[in-house]
């Protein structure tokens, strides 16, 4: 079966999006930062890519302690099978538009910039932010083209991740 489309992601998948980040990331600190996420209640959606009984990609976005109102993409994956195909394309693009052009919603993401690039994110509208993760791999999507003066300050479970 060919993983086609998205939906919101329920309580009844979260045995195969752990199984799915292991998959991608190799590793379980993706898996533990969804569950602190979780559990700090700081998830403002999750959205999979249904594949039979289990995900062929995932992505969550949380929000942010400062600034209000905005929004944190992570993490994303897309299981090794499917990986190459669009298919990461389709859902980050999906989730940019409808979050920022639909909902006017300020989003960022840290990670490849030349994949978030072509999703909507821009590096140089980051550049005058404060982050803890640094600026170098962060980029920004938002309704307006402006390039935001903040500080961001990410929910708890991302301190693991520092």
């Amino acid at each position: 079966m060919d993983p086609s489309f998205t939906r919101e992601a329920r309580e009844d998948d979260h045995a195969a999006i752990d199984r799915l980040l292991e998959a991608a990331f190799g590793a379980s600190a993706e898996v533990q930062l969804l569950h602190d996420l979780r559990a700090e209640k700081a998830i403002y959606r999750e959205v999979i890519m249904p594949w039979g009984e289990e995900a062929a990609g995932y992505l969550a976005v949380s929000r942010f302690v400062e600034p209000e109102g905005w929004l944190c993409l992570a993490p994303v994956a897309v299981h090794p099978d499917w990986q190459g195909l669009g298919r990461g394309h389709f859902m980050v693009k999906g989730i940019v538009d409808e979050l920022t052009k639909g909902l006017g919603r300020t989003m960022i993401v840290v990670g490849d910039g030349k994949f978030y690039r072509r999703c909507g994110f821009l590096a140089t509208r980051a550049a005058r932010l404060t982050s803890p993760f640094g600026t170098e791999n962060t980029l920004l999507a938002a309704p307006e083209m402006t390039v935001p003066v903040e500080r961001l300050v990410y929910p708890k479970a991302f301190a693991a991740m520092d």
